[in-house]
């Protein structure tokens, strides 16, 4: 302790005297507290293996019902409880071990310099190694252990997590729900169309057979199966294979502009036309619906129709390639 003197006006009132912890005396009450850390550490591991088990187990869709919350998302739920549990018992297992087993002797230290002179530096790794030493960490080997354990365990959390990443697609970008003898479907009478229900410059949007808007997969189907169909004199067709894949002068092409997505719904029937409203490319559907105009980088790809034995338009396959935006995979 420091008096007061013209240089230090205030007196340094030292620190209190050293209490010693009823684990500083007693060895049984030590193991205690040890023991206390360790099933803390233990808990945490238990519920990281909690927390990678309710990710891969339980349904996404699934809810429960939790007073006073309501009806939450049960994957969720299980995921918050185990990973907060696995957090909190890692930190209450390191609060627990400093209070009660490292060294609680309070040291105060002058100030120095902000560039450390070597003498300084050694002290700081003496103090480090001497740390070290009061931890304890190398004899109580139950508290060491259970401790790597569940700090080895938590990060699991996270790499599980990298499953939403995937599954890989696959080649499902390359397909959608037309396929041979799938019948074109009204998008707004809901009716098979028969190719006397098209007119010369008339537009009609359809969708497969089988798709309802009731369907849980509707939206995503339909964004990639919605079709566009134009009647056009077979005179003026200028692709040869877009003559081939249609019937009497009708053609079917993908509705998705392949810009970035966008539902094409404007026809100019004199020039045959179609013009996507977002960002206002232009396909010429009387030629293959190259691109004439605009940011989209490929034509709209074609479905090959026909009619079947009772006079509705069918799907002969799929279309020709991968519809809407380039992706990745389109290779």
């Amino acid at each position: 302790m420091k008096l007061a003197d013209e240089q230090n006006p205030f007196a340094d009132p030292g620190l209190p005297p050293h209490e010693p912890r009823v684990q500083d005396i007693d060895e049984r009450a030590a193991k205690r507290s040890e023991r206390a850390v360790a099933l803390l550490f233990t808990v945490s591991m238990l519920a990281t293996v909690g927390f990678i088990a309710s990710y891969v187990t339980i349904p996404v869709d699934r809810s429960v019902y939790i007073w006073p919350i309501g009806h939450i998302s049960a994957l969720n739920f299980a995921l918050g409880m185990t990973l907060g549990l696995a957090l909190f018992c890692i930190g209450a297992g390191a609060v627990h071990w400093a209070r009660t087993l490292m060294s609680d002797h309070e040291l105060a230290d002058e100030r120095h310099p902000i560039e450390a002179a070597p003498e300084v530096r050694a002290k700081v790794m003496d103090d480090f190694r001497q740390g070290a030493k009061e931890s304890a960490l190398g004899r109580r080997k139950l508290i060491r252990n259970t401790m790597f354990g569940a700090l080895a365990l938590f990060p699991l959390s996270g790499v599980v997590l990298l499953r939403d990443l995937g599954p890989l697609p696959g080649t499902k970008l390359r397909h959608t729900l037309w396929s041979k003898g799938k019948l074109l479907v009204n998008m707004n009478t809901n009716e098979p169309l028969r190719p006397s229900d098209l007119i010369v410059g008339s537009l009609t949007f359809a969708k497969p057979e089988g798709l309802e808007e009731h369907d849980h997969d509707f939206q995503t189907e339909i964004a990639k199966a919605a079709l566009m169909l134009v009647r056009i004199k077979p005179d003026d067709i200028k692709d040869k294979r877009s003559l081939e894949w249609s019937h009497e002068g009708i053609l079917a092409y993908s509705k998705i502009c392949t810009h970035v997505g966008c539902p094409i719904s404007l026809y100019e029937q004199q020039t045959h036309h179609a013009l996507c409203p977002c960002h206002q490319s232009t396909f010429d559907l009387s030629d293959g619906a190259k691109v004439i105009f605009g940011p989209a980088g490929h034509p709209l790809p074609q479905l090959r129709i026909g009619v079947n034995d009772e006079g509705y338009l069918e799907a002969l396959g799929d279309f020709d390639e991968p519809v809407g935006p380039a992706f990745w995979e389109r290779g």
